[in-house]
């Protein structure tokens, strides 16, 4: 058998790194990345391990959802675990350790959970935790209806495989919050656009100053009850303007 340094260096060689890399730059979302992952640690562990299911699990302070999974049994198999809101996932993703069950016929660990998950079909189980930013966690869940069928060997490559999929779904998350905020501020300066376009239009409209025009629109905004933006964007259509408008930037 391979000692650890040799299992290290195994997992370090392991091509799963860069196909991760690949999969944040061509993904649509971070979903996707993350279903493309569940998919390829069950085709990976299930030539060797017997049938292998694949789920991500992740953990906020007042709940925990399957946001990928390699089939639609995985999920249903996640299911289990926040039923009983306990598990191999579950408790991964809370210790930040991995969680090794050899056999759930003779699990002693959590005795509810583990009749109901044998129930399935499922004999044996790696939780392996992924480490995220501002206090999120999520785990990395291998079912396989084989016992004992986790070694040495697939438990190394599966922490590897996780430390991998941790920096790139770090990786994922900030391009994903980057492009939400881009999204935010492109909204944030449409919204702009209009209001400063309707106080030109009040200007014209009342023969008075910027300051003045906008104290007209913010006071008809309270008196209506009705959002400053919406009632400039009213404003708009009623002298013509029906186009969304965008905001320029001269070079």
């Amino acid at each position: 058998m391979p000692d650890e340094k040799e299992l290290a260096r195994e997992t370090d060689r392991d091509p799963v790194t860069a196909l991760l890399q690949d999969m944040v730059l061509e993904s649509d979302d971070v979903q996707d990345f993350l279903t493309g992952l569940a998919t390829i640690a069950s085709e990976a562990f299930s030539s060797a391990y017997g049938g292998v299911f694949c789920g991500v699990t992740l953990l906020r302070p007042r709940s925990m959802i399957t946001v990928a999974s390699s089939s639609d049994k995985a999920r249903e198999l996640d299911e289990v675990q926040y039923g009983f809101d306990d598990g191999p996932c579950l408790r991964a993703a809370r210790t930040g350790e991995t969680v090794h069950v050899r056999d759930f016929l003779t699990e002693e660990r959590f005795p509810e959970y583990r009749q109901a998950i044998a129930s399935h079909g499922l004999r044996s189980a790696l939780g392996i935790p992924i480490r995220l930013d501002d206090g999120a966690s999520a785990g990395l869940d291998f079912y396989s209806t084989t016992p004992d069928a986790f070694d040495a060997r697939g438990i190394a490559v599966a922490e590897g495989f996780a430390r991998d999929a941790s920096r790139s779904l770090r990786l994922a998350v900030r391009i994903a919050r980057l492009s939400e905020d881009t999204q935010h501020l492109k909204a944030a300066m449409t919204t702009r656009t209009t209001i400063d376009t309707a106080v030109g239009a009040i200007m014209a409209q009342n023969r008075c100053s910027q300051k003045e025009a906008f104290a007209i629109l913010r006071q008809a905004s309270s008196t209506r009850n009705v959002k400053v933006s919406d009632l400039a964007a009213g404003i708009l259509t009623s002298v013509g303007q029906a186009e969304p408008l965008t905001t320029h930037f001269d070079h």
